[in-house]
């Protein structure tokens, strides 16, 4: 352990808790402004929708025109939209429909929709992953007005699959905070109480999912940052293997380290567990065979390993799991047993660092640029880094605080000693085997996905010490899926995490589609009165 990283911990841990109820009193709970969900549509899945439309039971651009009206009607209340292209996005529906029709016999239709299995479906995108011609500012000043030159692959990917973007949704500033909140855009608000964070960085995603403005998003997760905003929404979301999808046409990128796609990976949000394994294998790309999705698991067969949280010293100086996150643990592994599956719990000593070995490895990423230079070869000094962060902090600044946070603690090396970071990587090294070796090709572990539910705006940075719990997967190259399992008494969604051996997402997938239909998943934020 690092003293002045555990000790820096344990302020932040103590503030936290200070500063959540200063928060709680000031800024009281703030209900969805925008309206219930009145079309049936907006309530079934990927899976549902593309049946329908093979059936001709449904238009792609009735589909479309109804997600359109839904984001019209959410977005003036959560500010998740950056940029939308609704034209264009008619024009390939009705194409769809086009070629839908040209399909005369079921042959044709089976034959169209397995070469084109999005055929027609709308889907929203992370600013940061790029849609060509939109906005690719993501989140900086700077950067106002830039557009994306072309596709990020795994977007390329799913519109060869007949897929059809509809928008760029909100993100932090160079995607570097749990809060999506940016000098450029404003704030993105909580589909479920309008005072609190989205999460980041794919906080337009998550808001949009959970208000049923989007079927489903292409987002990414370098630190959680998939898995957080789908939490705190209160729907799906699924961090893949490190290197299963391509990080092409991502911003940020850097060529410079190898291990940057494993770190930074593309993968879905969404509010059906259900659809995860079909866009999953589309965003797979060329690796899709690795996931051997064609050769399933029987549910009984899954082992499951489960953990509250971290034990021992590595507790110590964090804040602790909220208790209804834990007693959804270990409602999951109730059902579990009831399945006759086997279950066991697991005790996480063998993760007491776990904070230094995630610092770590997100510390060894080179090439990354500077918010405040915009380049990864000309830094900024620190006296500038410093006196742009208190700006920020007084709101005269063209930066974020939690942004310039980030760079400044990656300037100071993490706060951890240079002659002791070969010691974490190899400790990192021995914790994937351990892990892999436990978890083998029928093993799945339930953890905590964070510590709590969604965060009020301006404080993720005293609950930063929680965000370990997610990244650690990113530096091993874990699988991981965010589960939705309820509600607070305070009606904020809760979550678990899934995770599986590398390449072994099918487990995650798996395990989330039977708590799905265990628990419901996904719920709107307003009651509605459809059946």
């Amino acid at each position: 352990m690092e003293v002045y990283i555990r000790i820096l911990a344990l302020i932040l841990t103590y503030l936290s808790l200070l500063v959540d109820k200063i928060s709680a009193f000031f800024n009281p709970r703030q209900p969805p402004k925008y309206p219930a969900i009145k079309d049936p549509l907006l309530l079934k899945s990927v899976v549902e929708l593309i049946l329908e439309l093979k059936r001709d039971q449904l238009t792609s651009e009735h589909l479309v025109k109804t997600y359109i009206a839904r984001v019209r009607e959410v977005n003036p209340s959560i500010n998740a939209v950056i940029e939308e292209r609704f034209e264009a996005a008619l024009q390939e529906a009705r194409h769809a429909d086009e070629l839908i029709a040209s399909a005369k016999t079921e042959y044709d239709r089976v034959a169209l929709f397995t070469r084109y299995s999005l055929l027609g479906i709308p889907f929203t995108v992370k600013e940061s992953c790029g849609v060509k011609g939109l906005s690719f500012a993501v989140g900086s000043v700077v950067r106002k007005g830039m557009k994306a030159p072309c596709d990020g692959h795994v977007v390329e990917l799913m519109r060869a699959a007949g897929g059809i973007p509809l928008l760029v949704s909100a993100t932090p500033e160079f995607c570097m905070s749990f809060e999506t909140s940016t000098v450029l855009n404003g704030r993105c608000l909580n589909p479920y109480n309008h005072a609190h964070s989205p999460g980041g960085s794919s906080g337009g995603e998550a808001a949009l999912n959970g208000c049923g403005a989007s079927l489903f998003g292409v987002a990414s997760d370098i630190s959680g940052s998939i898995r957080l905003p789908a939490m705190f929404c209160g729907v799906y979301g699924h961090k893949p293997t490190g290197g299963l999808t391509s990080v092409q046409g991502h911003f940020p990128y850097t060529a410079q380290d190898e291990n940057f796609p494993n770190m930074l990976q593309i993968g879905p949000i969404t509010r059906f567990a259900s659809d995860m394994p079909l866009l999953l294998e589309i965003m797979a790309g060329n690796n899709k065979h690795k996931l051997r999705m064609a050769e399933p698991v029987a549910l009984k067969d899954i082992k499951v390993h489960y953990a509250y949280g971290f034990s021992d010293k590595n507790s110590m100086t964090r804040p602790n799991v909220d208790p209804e996150i834990q007693l959804a643990i270990a409602r999951a592994v109730k059902s579990f047993e009831k399945a006759g599956l086997r279950t066991e719990p697991l005790q996480m000593n063998f993760l007491d660092n776990s904070m230094e070995v995630a610092l770590v490895g997100l510390l060894d990423l080179k090439g990354v640029p500077s918010i405040v230079t915009q380049q990864s070869n000309r830094p900024p000094k620190m006296r500038l880094l410093c006196v742009e962060l208190f700006n920020s902090l007084i709101g005269h600044s063209l930066f974020t605080k939690e942004a310039l946070f980030v760079e400044l603690m990656h300037r100071l090396n993490g706060l951890v000693s240079v002659d002791h970071m070969e010691r974490y990587r190899e400790e990192a090294r021995s914790i994937k085997t351990y892990l892999t070796e436990l978890l083998g090709d029928r093993g799945v572990l339930l953890l905590p996905t964070f510590h709590r539910t969604a965060l009020n705006f301006h404080t993720s940075l005293f609950h930063i010490t929680g965000i370990d719990n997610l990244l650690i997967f990113n530096v091993l190259g874990f699988p991981a899926t965010q589960v939705a399992m309820g509600y607070n008494q305070l009606a904020m969604p809760i979550g678990i995490q899934v995770v599986a051996a590398p390449y072994q997402d099918k487990l995650c997938l798996q395990v989330a589609a039977a708590l799905e239909a265990a628990f419901r998943g996904w719920a709107p934020p307003i009651a509605h009165q459809l059946a």
